[in-house]
């Protein structure tokens, strides 16, 4: 087994170029080099190999939507379904003890294109049972028949309600992917408006830059075994709508960071997006704001919550972490 230390923020350069990797990180397990080479096999970066497959992916969804509801959540889980402000909007908690427990807001992945899958139910469901908690998640509209303009404030409007009412419970709020950048820009919403943040922020492998900026990223995209750079700018297109994909909605590694909730960031090398996450660790020190940074060498997209040594540490972090509430 691979083990690797947490990159924190005061190891990252203060111009957030250095990979931030710790000198025991020996490199992925041989199950994670396995879960690799099987995903270079399967089709899953033809759906972002070109604008056109975006497009052609979209207009097969407004066909035929994609179902959303919990599915795999696994035993021992209770879920009631609430409307919010029009969004349909999933609670969980644990069967034995229903009324309490501390709060996770969930924000699912999926280039803003894409509905929740049953990868990340499962994830859900392994938060209610195995950490106590009870699970909020906004089933938030998709791009292109909603922007960014209109779903980051909506969801800082759901979040702003939830910590209104939830105390003395934490809310802790995680998200993978383009529902990372969702976490972060919502919390950037939440602070210019005077609201208090969340108790922490958990990030997986966080979209932030939509234009993808940084020279690494064209490099780091030939390794890549799961997206590809032309597909994740549509979806950024489409998902930005009438803004400039360089808006803080969009792109939230161009907001404020000063007085946002403390962070814990997972990304790996395999993956496309990880220099941004770099950055992010450098912004945030840079404003005072607590952050970890678990990069991990040779790890993809998501690692966190693949079936691997790695991505077994990661939950083990991140189930802690929404069990105690930290602050």
């Amino acid at each position: 087994m691979s083990v690797g230390k947490t990159a924190t923020a005061p190891q990252v350069r203060e111009d957030g170029r250095t990979q931030g990797l710790l000198s025991d990180d020996a490199g992925p397990s041989w199950q994670s080099r396995c879960i690799n080479g099987l995903l270079r096999l399967l089709p899953i970066k033809k759906q972002t190999a070109s604008a056109a497959a975006v497009q052609e992916h979209v207009r097969r969804l407004a066909l035929r939507p994609a179902p959303y509801g919990p599915t795999g959540l696994g035993r021992g889980v209770e879920v009631t379904l609430k409307n919010v402000a029009g969004w349909p909007v999933y609670y969980t908690a644990p069967s034995a003890n229903p009324d309490v427990g501390h709060y996770v807001v969930f924000l699912h992945g999926g280039g803003y294109i894409n509905e929740i899958v049953r990868a990340h139910w499962r994830f859900i469901g392994d938060l209610t049972r195995n950490a106590g908690v009870r699970c909020v998640v906004p089933i938030y509209p998709l791009a292109p028949g909603a922007t960014a303009k209109d779903v980051v404030p909506a969801m800082g409007d759901l979040l702003r309600k939830l910590l209104e009412d939830a105390a003395p419970a934490k809310v802790t709020v995680i998200g993978n992917s383009a529902g990372a950048g969702l976490g972060l820009a919502t919390a950037q919403w939440l602070r210019d408006a005077g609201s208090r943040q969340p108790d922490r922020l958990v990030l997986i492998s966080p979209a932030l830059d939509a234009a993808l900026s940084q020279p690494e990223h064209m490099a780091i995209a030939a390794r890549d075994p799961m997206q590809a750079i032309p597909g994740i700018l549509e979806a950024a297109r489409l998902y930005a709508g009438d803004l400039d994909v360089a808006h803080p909605y969009v792109s939230p590694l161009n907001g404020d960071f000063r007085g946002l909730a403390p962070m814990i960031v997972f990304s790996g090398t395999l993956d496309l997006l990880y220099p941004d996450s770099i950055e992010l660790a450098a912004k945030a020190r840079a404003a005072g704001v607590p952050i970890e940074l678990h990069l991990r060498q040779g790890q993809p997209h998501n690692y966190a919550v693949l079936p691997t040594p790695e991505g077994r540490q990661a939950r083990a972090t991140i189930l802690r972490v929404a069990a105690q509430g930290l602050s």
